[in-house]
């Protein structure tokens, strides 16, 4: 025995009602114990001991749906841009690689939204490095040739959690045809296909599709079922931000259903929401859409993060048309008077079969989170920033954009809490954070999506069962992605744990101070190794690619 949790309440995973039990943790794995048990270890003074008295202990949870790819890959010359360590841009990056584990986040799943750093022919790899430097926003990331590249890059004395990863559609595309505005010709199907079927085969946890960001936005339904039906022969989820979560939702939902029927692939539904004022309530339609879908035989669950706004980048806010080519594309064109009256437009009158985010709310519910060249606006409103400078916000929206070179996130408040609520209820949704890590003020659901679902909506809102919303986090997830031995706290499973105090977890992260650490998550436990003691990150450093197979 390497490690001792005693006295602990044990919620498994399963939604089966809590237990009292002793853990025994060796060689990284977990042996359950009768309660008391383990107090025969506990006279071996070379046992470590977690005291879990009047505490709660859960499997690690599983964030199914981050954008957390670069954080620990290798770049050229170096992943943070420069940084090194013990400077401030170092601890800025440490501070957002620390968010998940201080709130027991011990595997993430990226790639999510047709975006992973994989995989690319290899002629095309200096084009797609600009894309992933302005999706991913931590220096010149290097993109890979396939997953086994991918999961080689990732530097180990910075993981300090599991990661997995998604093959991202829109990489995908890119790495075969670029970011043109056309169907791919069949060779190009062919190598997409060959390419994807690589990256699954190596291990990659699915496909995900972001249908609202260029170049992914230019495949037409049946692109996405032929790369779907090769996920389908792996047994691998077809994982999808759908074409539309505003007023064409519950259309762009049925597309999705056509994708999985068609392609037998199962359908993960990402960070579902039903958003702008056009779409507010419609949660009381496309959730019972879900439920027969499911009841006619379809494998689909969805996934959501417990707040009323969302983040993305600024770019997705214009019209589909003006990233034709790239990031270097759009930024040449924001140049042009005629390109942003044209923009303009058609942010007031729609595009069909554009989401159009701006015109289904306005500016002054976007707010920037980074921008690297005007660290001064982030946290403020477009709108606000627009009047403070004398200008239409569409111009203050190319010139950021402009002065950045494309790398800006943003935070839209778009949702209703009725909706948030119902999605978190629903028996088909997990947990996933949609946590988009960038150094200046990022969403707050990066360090507090979990914390909050336990916390502000089970306990102090009574919207869940302490049981129900840790399946949601642990068991629901390991099952939909094939993460074998998580998950689940039972006899042989990887030492993946969570020790929390049920009446005192919640989440501290707010839109101003985005990165507070939550309350009441006393440890976390990585493959058997103590990474967070007293709610403080120790030195461990257990974290792998986790390889689906």
């Amino acid at each position: 025995m390497e490690l001792l949790v005693r006295g602990g309440l044990l919620v498994d995973g399963t939604g089966a009602p809590a237990r009292p039990a002793d853990l025994a943790v060796a060689g990284g794995r977990v042996t359950v114990l009768a309660p008391g048990s383990g107090a025969d270890g506990a006279g071996d003074r070379s046992v470590p001991v977690l005291d879990a008295a009047g505490l709660v202990v859960a499997p690690g949870f599983i964030d199914v749906h981050t954008h957390s790819d670069a954080l620990a890959a290798v770049g050229e010359p170096d992943p943070a841009g420069g940084a090194v360590p013990g400077d401030t841009a170092w601890a800025a990056l440490e501070e957002l690689r620390l968010a998940p584990l201080l709130q027991g986040v011990t595997t993430e799943i990226s790639g999510n939204c047709g975006s992973s750093l994989f995989p690319c022919l290899p002629e095309r790899l200096p084009e797609l490095a600009e894309h992933l430097r302005v999706t991913f926003g931590i220096g010149p990331v290097g993109p890979a040739e396939d997953f086994a590249a991918f999961a080689a890059a990732q530097r180990p004395e910075l993981r300090r959690n599991h990661l997995a990863s998604l093959v991202g559609h829109g990489t995908l595309r890119a790495g075969v045809m670029g970011f043109a505005d056309r169907p791919p010709r069949p060779e190009e199907l062919d190598a997409m296909c060959g390419l994807l079927d690589r990256a699954l085969a190596q291990g990659a946890a699915g496909f995900s599709t972001g249908l609202i960001y260029p170049p992914g936005t230019y495949a037409d339904t049946d692109e996405i079922v032929a790369l779907a039906r090769v996920a389908a022969r792996h047994g691998k989820p077809y994982v999808t931000h759908l074409r539309d979560e505003m007023s064409q939702v519950e259309k762009a939902l049925e597309e999705a259903l056509e994708i999985a029927v068609r392609s037998g692939a199962p359908l993960q539904v990402s960070h579902h929401k039903t958003a702008g004022r056009h779409a507010w309530g419609a949660t009381l339609r496309t959730l019972p859409r879900l439920e027969q879908a499911r009841a006619d035989g379809l494998d689909v669950l969805c996934d959501v993060y417990p707040y009323t706004a969302g983040s993305t980048v600024l770019h997705a806010m214009l019209p589909p048309w003006a990233s034709e080519g790239g990031i270097g594309a759009l930024l040449e064109r924001l140049r042009r008077p005629e390109v942003r009256e044209r923009i303009r437009a058609d942010i007031a009158g729609g595009v069909d079969g554009w989401e159009n985010t701006v015109g289904n709310g306005g500016w002054d519910l976007i707010a920037v989170a980074a921008a690297p060249a005007r660290r001064a606006a982030e946290g403020h409103r477009i709108a606000e920033l627009a009047a403070a400078d004398g200008v239409d916000p569409v111009d203050y929206v190319c010139d950021l954009l402009l002065d950045s070179q494309g790398e800006v996130t943003i935070i839209s408040h778009s949702m209703r809490e009725d909706d948030v609520r119902r999605v978190l209820a629903s028996p088909l949704s997990m947990i996933g954070s949609d946590g988009v890590p960038k150094p200046g003020k990022p969403h707050p659901r990066w360090a507090g999506s979990f914390a909050r679902v336990l916390g502000h909506y089970g306990r102090d809102e009574g919207l869940l069962p302490l049981e129900d919303a840790v399946h949601k986090m642990t068991g629901l997830p390991a099952a939909r992605f094939r993460l074998a031995g998580r998950g689940v706290v039972r006899d042989g499973a990887v030492a993946d744990l969570v020790v929390l105090d049920p009446d005192a977890v919640r989440d501290a992260a707010t839109f101003e101070r985005p990165l507070l650490p939550p309350r009441g998550v006393a440890a976390v436990v990585v493959a058997g190794q103590v990474a967070v003691r007293d709610g403080r990150p120790t030195d461990a450093r257990a974290g792998e690619v986790v390889r689906v197979r």
